[in-house]
């Protein structure tokens, strides 16, 4: 319990320090009193504050609710959160949230957003704008998922609310309904997407001018093809380089001047100009000028129409009006019209000059049928009731009828003169009609007729005078194929007959020149000349079976691009030895660049080893041979061999293509038969090229073949080739391999064992007809199979193809081994099947190196798989 104090009133110093203490209180509770006073006033004013300022924020939330509920825009504001505070009632529609739903609900579950395109969601940018207090906008092409699953186009945009501080409390989020204004925007392009397909597409010229200065603004692509330049070119241009009477004078060059009127623009009509090209060629063209105003500027639209087909159709047509004019009344034909009954209006010159009537005289008087024999009108009448199915009067509806049905009719008939003379004719028929389809006449032209009949009866005896004579040379023909065809097998016999020896002779003389140990010298001697006279022998039946394939038309070609520098080498390879051994000097073209000419390889080195042969055998002793190749004219190569021998007259020059004709070198020390420059002029011929020679008596000749060049072929990859022979070298421990020969010359057949004997790898089995082979191979099971062609019993071919036929033996390669060698018996052969098709006499090299090919593709491993 507080003490009290007592205070006793004293006379004393202690009684004047009580007074002045209550003195001090008294003064202190009037302070307290004022400044109590002083604070409720304060208190009174601050309340007063507070309730204008609460005024004020009532007043502006009306107002803010007022706006919210009165703007288009949909607006949600947030807090500091994301959560929803406000949602106007736009917003409401468009989100289908109410206020009450979405307060306190984050923004993203109330604005659900995905992108147009690619249906994905989207995120509101109202976390962006709080978390850096930014104004944020969302993408093109968004839109608004309604809580009911509408959806709807929005463009919007973000900004943040931000405190007296600075800091953000809360974000607003404004948007809108953009449909109709895509809508209106998709229809605006649509409008110009339009325009522009028109202004593109249309065939009139459209330039677009500005009237201070006429300059040009736009032209479309018509203007472009029409005048010549590009777009570019003519913009900013005056318009009066495309119109040269602009430039008359200032009247008649304004644009004013070729303004067209309301009606005659209706009528597609306007003024006629002439345009100039950018090349310079004036051409006539229509204009037509309007008048508009764009953004307060004055511009002129010019529409250009190039009216030069026009102008050739209408002088075509002026043309075609005096043309058929002269047709009318032109004397060769006569050209008769009626009325719809038939009586004769129009009678021209042609009718008049046949028929021997005026026109005055049968106008309106008579129709044709008066003028038409009597008798082959009953006879018209009749067959056309018959095709008809309906009667025909035997008068003017005979000749008229399928015209009228518009059946187009052109018939033979006989037309009378007026002195009573007749004369057959060819005659037309053709209704006339008015524009709504009705006859009212007919055309009818004719032409006299006897000079073609007159033509046909001698053409008749013409024709009987063709199919007699085609008679005739059909049975010439078939002679001659039989003749021909006689003369094909005696060449295949003889080049049988012919090799099947040589091929004794010459395959024995390799035998004996290969001997071990060799022959003596006198031997070799000996053998020297058997082997030079029988290859002399086999060149010589060569050529002449050669020559005579030629010219019956049976060689075959195989024409492809031929390199010249692999060609040249080959020949060189070939022919340089004989030069050298000649004492010559022999130069050959080296290529910078690849040289091609399409020919028949094989064929264009027998031509120019030909060439070069005689260029050796007849050139002086020390002499040159020199070859080379030019271009003479485009998509021409010529091959030249020069020689430096005694050169050819012109007299014996003419006869150097002639076979057999030696020009008098048969006393001398060369060989030859007259044959090869023959065979080449022909084979050069065939391949679509020339040859021919100079000479000059003294100094030499220049022989030279020209042929057409080609690119070089492409290649398609590394392909081996198939004829390329391979030595295979024999080692000790390879495998005994064995051969079948089928062969019925003892001769033949002997030579090839000898061959084989040379080769330890090899054993031989040998037939004598071709049904022994077969049953040989079915049960010897060979690797390789030699073939005659020519055997008793079956022939090579047949047996060739049992062996085929039978899976036993279709592994096996067959060479086939034939005196057989014209071009068609190899190519036949070939085509069987055959895998190699040797000629007699046998090369040995070549014999060896095919049997080491044939032996090697025997066992492949994709043989046996």
């Amino acid at each position: 319990m507080p003490r009290k104090i007592r205070i006793h009133a004293m006379s004393s110093p202690v009684g004047d320090l009580a007074g002045d203490l209550r003195k001090m209180q008294l003064r202190t509770r009037k302070l307290l009193h004022l400044e109590t006073q002083r604070l409720l006033r304060s208190q009174e004013e601050t309340n007063e504050r507070l309730q204008r300022i609460n005024a004020t924020l009532q007043e502006s939330e009306e107002k803010l609710a007022v706006t919210l509920h009165s703007i288009g825009d949909a607006v949600i504001a947030t807090d500091a959160g994301g959560r929803v505070r406000i949602l106007n009632p736009v917003a409401e529609r468009l989100t289908g949230w109410t206020m009450a739903e979405a307060e306190g609900h984050t923004v993203d579950e109330v604005f659900r957003i995905i992108n147009q395109e690619t249906r994905q969601p989207a995120v509101a940018p109202v976390m962006d704008t709080l978390a850096h207090g930014t104004v944020q906008g969302l993408a093109n092409h968004t839109v608004l998922i309604a809580r009911d699953g509408r959806e709807c186009p929005i463009a919007d945009s973000c900004a943040p609310i931000c405190g007296r501080d600075g800091r953000v409390v809360g974000a607003v989020l404004v948007f809108r309904d953009v449909t109709e204004e895509y809508a209106a925007q998709r229809s605006l392009r649509d409008s110009a997407a339009l325009v522009q397909a028109v202004l593109n597409t249309v065939v009139d010229g459209i330039i677009t001018v500005q009237a201070r200065g006429a300059i040009i603004e736009t032209v479309n692509p018509a203007t472009e093809r029409m005048f010549g330049y590009a777009a570019a070119e003519l913009i900013g241009q005056p318009f009066r380089s495309l119109i040269p009477e602009l430039d008359r004078d200032e009247a008649a060059g304004s644009l004013e001047y070729f303004r067209a009127s309301e009606e005659a623009r209706a009528s597609g009509l306007g003024r006629e100009v002439l345009g100039l090209r950018k090349n310079g060629q004036r051409f006539p063209l229509e204009i037509a000028v309007s008048e508009m105003w764009l953004g307060g500027q004055r511009y002129f639209t010019g529409i250009l129409r190039d009216i030069s087909a026009r102008k050739q159709a209408e002088e075509a047509l002026l043309k075609a009006g005096a043309l058929q004019n002269a047709i009318f009344n032109s004397a060769n034909f006569s050209s008769i019209a009626t009325d719809a009954r038939g009586v004769i209006q129009i009678f021209n010159v042609g009718a008049e000059r046949m028929l021997g009537y005026s026109a005055t005289e049968v106008q309106n008087q008579i129709t044709p049928a008066d003028i038409s024999d009597p008798r082959e009108l009953i006879l018209r009448a009749e067959a056309l009731s018959l095709e008809l199915g309906t009667p025909i009067a035997p008068g003017f509806d005979a000749l008229a009828f399928k015209a009228s049905r518009g059946i187009e009719d052109i018939y033979d008939l006989t037309y009378i003169r007026k002195d009573g003379s007749r004369f057959p004719a060819v005659v037309s028929v053709t209704a006339l009609r008015d524009p709504q389809g009705a006859t009212i006449g007919y055309l009818l032209i004719g032409i006299d007729n006897t000079a073609r009949q007159r033509v046909e009866a001698e053409r008749a005896l013409l024709d009987q005078a063709l199919q007699d004579k085609n008679a005739e040379l059909m049975s010439a023909k078939i002679a001659a194929e039989k003749a021909n065809l006689a003369k094909s097998e005696f060449l295949s016999s003889m080049s049988h007959e012919l090799r099947s020896p040589l091929n004794a002779i010459l395959g024995f003389a390799q035998l004996m020149d290969s001997e071990s140990p060799p022959p003596t010298l006198p031997q070799k001697a000996s053998i020297d000349q058997i082997l030079h006279a029988g290859w002399y022998l086999l060149e010589l039946i060569n050529e002449i079976l050669d020559l005579a394939v030629i010219e019956s038309g049976k060689l075959s070609f195989s024409e492809e691009p031929v390199s010249l520098a692999d060609l040249m080498l080959d020949c060189q390879a070939m022919i340089e030895p004989q030069g050298v051994k000649r004492g010559l000097t022999m130069t050959f073209p080296r290529f910078d660049h690849p040289a091609f000419v399409r020919a028949d390889r094989i064929r264009l080195k027998q031509v120019l080893i030909n060439i070069l042969s005689n260029a050796i055998k007849y050139n002086r002793p020390a002499g040159a041979v020199v070859v080379d190749c030019d271009t003479t004219t485009p998509g021409r190569i010529r091959i030249n061999v020069r020689d430096t021998g005694h050169g050819l007259p012109p007299d014996k020059l003419r006869q150097l293509f002639q076979p057999f004709n030696r020009l008098g070198q048969e006393q001398g020390g060369e060989e030859g038969t007259g044959i090869g420059l023959v065979m080449s002029k022909l084979l050069v011929e065939l391949m679509g090229g020339s040859i021919g020679v100079e000479s000059m008596v003294g100094v030499g000749s220049r022989f030279w073949c020209e042929l057409n060049s080609v690119a070089a072929p492409q290649l398609t990859g590394d392909k081996a080739d198939a004829g390329a022979l391979v030595k295979v070298p024999i080692r000790l421990d390879t495998p005994l391999r064995t051969l079948l020969y089928v062969e019925d010359n003892p001769a033949n057949l002997s030579l090839v064992e000898q061959l084989i004997a040379r080769r330890p790898d090899l054993r031989l089995v040998s037939a004598g007809n071709g049904i022994l082979g077969i049953e040989l191979a079915r049960e010897r099971q060979p690797d390789v199979i030699l073939m005659d062609i020519n055997l008793p019993g079956i022939s090579g071919l047949q047996a060739l193809k049992i062996l085929r036929e039978d899976p036993a033996t279709a592994h096996i390669p067959v060479v086939a081994i034939s005196a057989n060698a014209m071009v068609g018996d190899i190519k036949k052969g070939l085509e069987a099947g055959f895998f190699r098709y040797l000629t007699k006499p046998i090369n040995v090299t070549e014999f060896m190196a095919a049997m080491d090919v044939a032996l090697e593709h025997a066992t492949a491993p994709s043989r046996h798989t």
